[in-house]
């Protein structure tokens, strides 16, 4: 069998860890070849040893059967390999074409010569159906146009083997789709696909073969065409998984959250980007805000965790106005906030996991004796956090949350908010860009919250969560809430419809024809 790339017996260590453990991985021309795994088992370190980003302590790359050196990732890209990372590496105040085009410049006298290189990318993005405006600034345009710049400069240099790391973790499920139909595009053309991803039904859809690695070793490949999602996550996690959310019936309290004619103004034009939205939340229940990204979820959670401007309207919590307080105030008058991006306001990456840990409790008397930090106190409550919420790293509450996984990153998160045994958890997309195994145990926390009587309010992108979790579905189009929904009663085509704007709850259209 000929192989246009194998990577055979990679071992590739850090400090205190093995991140690749004697891996072998063959990838066949035209194939789409998914990595599988959980947070942590490896799969970006072996990626980032192919696109010579890491060099292996042991083992050997071979192109087309012959051993080959990359150093670098100048040294891939010569070789035809290419990779579109998680966190895109892509100059913001650029244009398309200008970040297309870096590194791989055409000059004539010292001169840019743009024109050969914008005929060629239209050419490439008609071919391969990206539709991408070479004009358009990157910090102007969606993250899915964005990760279709990433996938045009590789196609630019004519890269025939592409590493797509994690691709979906930020895209909504149209964008999604668009990107499953440009893989299958791709390799019609001839180009072999690595696919990084946790997401088993992405796997199903557009996989020829997988490989599982675990905890750094190589578990198994496999043909997707005769393989269950049921046994590639038993094998990825190495136990059964369970993908019905087991909940009883909610048991309901008092209201806890209660948010009335919330206004918030958009920077950029005169629309309100929240406009007039009023709901509660009761003890003993999951309410999730659903809709398409960019519909003014953030900002109305910015609005309610303080971190965010008010414009009009109240906040409740538990009876008592805290529109105008302080996030330390909010925090301690019971409101916790897993946010939406862990790493901008959920953690601070170059401290330790113990001090991430702290931060919200850091300043009491526990912790603290006249501004001077009891580090033995500190250690004790941290190591207390990482056994009871499974928080995995190389040194313990000393590892720097940087060098984490980012569902081991999360379930810190998870744990110092739980922890504050908080009123309200307010809880945005928990489960972004993780394994089955997390998203199942995040889940279960967020259940757990649920039974002890808080109130919870989730927002989530991923249908299947936001039917399976809630109790009570919000749904939210430019900035307004157009229905209160059952998730007994909805399907997830309606849900779609709604989320689109296609279609109103009856009560407000009977409202409309007053």
């Amino acid at each position: 069998m000929e192989y246009i790339i194998e990577m055979l017996n990679i071992t590739k260590e850090f400090p205190g860890i093995i991140a690749n453990d004697n891996i072998t991985l063959q990838l066949k021309k035209g194939e789409i070849h998914a990595l599988l795994g959980e947070n942590g088992a490896g799969k970006s370190t072996l990626m980032s040893v192919l696109f010579g980003m890491y060099q292996p302590e042991k083992g050997i790359i071979k192109k087309n059967g012959s051993t080959v050196e990359i150093n670098n990732p100048n040294d891939a890209n010569k070789l035809g390999i290419g990779m579109v990372h998680q966190h895109f590496k892509l100059v913001h105040n650029f244009t398309v074409l200008q970040n297309i085009i870096l590194g791989v410049e055409t000059t004539k006298h010292g001169f840019l010569k743009m024109d050969d290189a914008r005929k060629k990318v239209i050419e490439l993005s008609e071919k391969y159906g990206l539709m991408v405006d070479p004009d358009a600034i990157i910090e102007n345009i969606t993250v899915g146009m964005q990760q279709r710049v990433e996938i045009l400069k590789m196609l630019y240099r004519e890269n025939e083997i592409l590493i797509f790391d994690e691709p979906t973790a930020v895209l909504t499920p149209q964008e999604i789709e668009e990107l499953m139909k440009i893989m299958k595009n791709l390799t019609k053309e001839g180009k072999s696909i690595l696919f990084i991803t946790h997401k088993l039904n992405e796997i199903k859809e557009v996989a020829d073969r997988c490989t599982i690695l675990r905890k750094g070793k190589y578990i198994n490949t496999v043909d997707i065409s005769i393989t269950s999602k049921e046994e590639l996550s038993e094998m990825m996690v190495g136990h059964k998984v369970n993908f019905e959310i087991d909940k009883k019936e909610a048991e309901l309290g008092n209201i806890t959250l209660e948010v009335k004619n919330l206004c918030v103004n958009s920077k950029t034009h005169e629309k309100k980007v929240v406009d007039d939205v009023s709901f509660n939340v009761k003890k003993g229940e999951i309410v999730c805000i659903a809709g398409i990204d960019g519909n003014g979820q953030s900002e109305l959670i910015y609005a309610l965790t303080g971190l965010g401007s008010i414009d009009g309207g109240k906040i409740l919590l538990n009876n008592i106005d805290i529109t105008n307080e302080s996030i330390r105030k909010r925090n301690m008058k019971g409101m916790a906030h897993i946010p939406e991006d862990r790493h901008k306001d959920g953690l601070v990456l170059d401290y330790s996991l113990g001090e991430n840990l702290l931060l919200k409790r850091y300043f009491t008397k526990e912790y603290q004796n006249r501004g001077f930090l009891k580090f033995n106190a500190i250690n004790e409550y941290s190591n207390l956090l990482i056994d009871k919420f499974d928080i995995r790293s190389s040194q313990g509450s000393k590892t720097i949350t940087r060098s984490m996984s980012g569902g081991n990153q999360q379930k810190a998160i998870i744990a110092r908010e739980i922890d504050l045994n908080p009123e309200i958890l307010i809880a945005v997309q928990p489960t972004r860009g993780l394994d089955v195994g997390a998203i199942e145990y995040i889940h279960k926390q967020l259940i757990d919250e649920r039974d002890r009587g808080k109130a919870v309010l989730l927002v989530s992108l991923e249908l299947d969560e936001v039917m399976n979790l809630s109790d009570r579905i919000l749904v939210i189009y430019e900035g307004k809430i157009v229905a209160d929904l059952n998730p007994k009663e909805v399907t997830i085509q309606e849900l779609g419809l709604y989320m689109a704007g296609s279609k109103v709850q009856n009560q407000r259209e009977e409202k409309c024809y007053e």
